[in-house]
């Protein structure tokens, strides 16, 4: 089987001819692979994260996964369009050999540019950060700054996922992301708190129902496409850090449920994400949705499930997807520690299929090549059926 039909048919919770190798290593590990400064990556697309990853998936051998494309988006055909008389732009107010510092501003007929509470810092060797300003010292206008040049143009939209698609060849699956409304941390741009849902409740409700018709209308058009998509990644980092299983009830599972309806009822997989916290969210979606995937399963002290448990209880409704711990395991053990670890992953949940073996979330940086083709060693070897 390729890549891509391994694990489709996982992720349906089918039996592949043997268990899916899908590491999360979507950021770091392909980055340094390229030998390049992250910036280069991340700001100036050169290359493309996603075109990193999958070189990264064919230097592995392993099953890829790409949850989302950077860059993939489809405009609201409903939303009224951008004032003329508004210019925003994003500018370089920090350049220096560790790290370059961008940040936006507003401004209207070329009256006082209204400069952006938020910053974001793209070190040369670690993934950016998007902080308040005044944390790093930046609150103040800056009284330089410089425009970005040398971003290497991409595909968007339905051209950039059918590219990403022949590019792949069939090495793995590429979905795109539909989340629910969630709250987060407004520090970092990320909406309500959840002491705004405290405070104000009225106003982040009638801001979710919102975003759950706003999520269900972009899938709609997702799936209506001249090309699609291999699966609809859901949920989002942190559901349960952020939220508690009571708010996550009260404004995600309406978008959650509607969603995997959807996508069930159109014959394409649905996969959560949400790393952290998350045994109640895999109770929640195996007996309120029509979820078909969920990783990565995280265990103590990051999360708090057990494989076996997820297997037993939840298995035989839903593809279970992870779960070796990042730091422990694959940054500081030994090839043969991984190996055993995989092997117990596989003894846990890969009885009948519908098991990926996989990490917990996102593996960083300087995890050893050798502990990675250890991993798919034992999913080619012990993995089979």
């Amino acid at each position: 089987m390729t890549g891509r039909e391994r694990m489709l048919l996982a992720m349906r919770n089918g039996q592949p001819d043997r268990v899916p190798c899908a590491p999360d290593m979507s950021n770091m590990i392909p980055c340094r692979l390229t030998g390049k400064p992250f910036w280069d990556i991340y700001l100036y697309q050169d290359p493309p994260l996603w075109q990193a990853y999958m070189d990264a998936v064919e230097y592995f051998g392993i099953d890829g996964w790409v949850y989302n494309l950077d860059g993939f988006s489809l405009p609201d055909p409903e939303a009224p369009p951008a004032p003329t008389d508004i210019t925003h732009e994003t500018v370089i107010i920090e350049q220096t050999h560790e790290r370059i510092v961008t940040r936006a501003y507003t401004q209207r007929d070329g009256g006082v540019k209204e400069w952006s509470k938020l910053v974001t810092a793209y070190p040369r060797y670690d993934p950016p950060t998007t902080l308040l300003a005044e944390k790093v010292g930046l609150a103040a206008d800056p009284e330089r700054y410089w425009p970005i040049e040398g971003v290497k143009p991409q595909k968007q939209g339905f051209d950039l996922l059918a590219d990403a698609l022949a590019r792949f060849q069939q090495r793995g699956v590429i979905g795109c992301y539909v989340g629910p409304p969630q709250l987060g941390n407004p520090d970092q741009g990320w909406g309500y708190s959840i002491y705004d849902y405290c405070d104000k409740y009225d106003e982040v409700k009638a801001w979710s129902e919102r975003g759950t018709q706003a999520s269900i209308d972009y899938l709609r058009r997702i799936l209506a496409g001249p090309v699609r998509p291999d699966f609809i990644l859901t949920g989002g980092s942190g559901m349960l850090v952020f939220n508690t299983l009571e708010i996550i009830r009260d404004l995600a599972l309406p978008a959650l449920q509607a969603i995997t309806r959807i996508c069930k009822e159109a014959d394409i997989p649905s996969q959560i994400h949400c790393c952290g916290p998350e045994r109640a969210l895999v109770k929640l979606c195996a007996e309120e949705t029509d979820l078909t995937s969920i990783n990565p399963l995280e265990i103590p002290p990051m999360g708090d499930c057990a494989l076996a448990e997820m297997k037993r209880l939840y298995g035989h409704r839903l593809s279970l997807m992870g779960n070796l711990h990042t730091t422990d395991v694959m940054l500081r053990g030994t090839a043969d520690e991984v190996r055993r670890a995989a092997r117990q992953a596989i003894d846990d949940a890969g009885a009948g299929g519908g098991f990926i073996l996989s990490t917990g979330d996102q593996c960083g940086r300087d995890t050893p090549d050798e502990n990675i083709f250890a991993l798919v060693e034992v999913a080619k070897t012990y993995g089979k059926y």
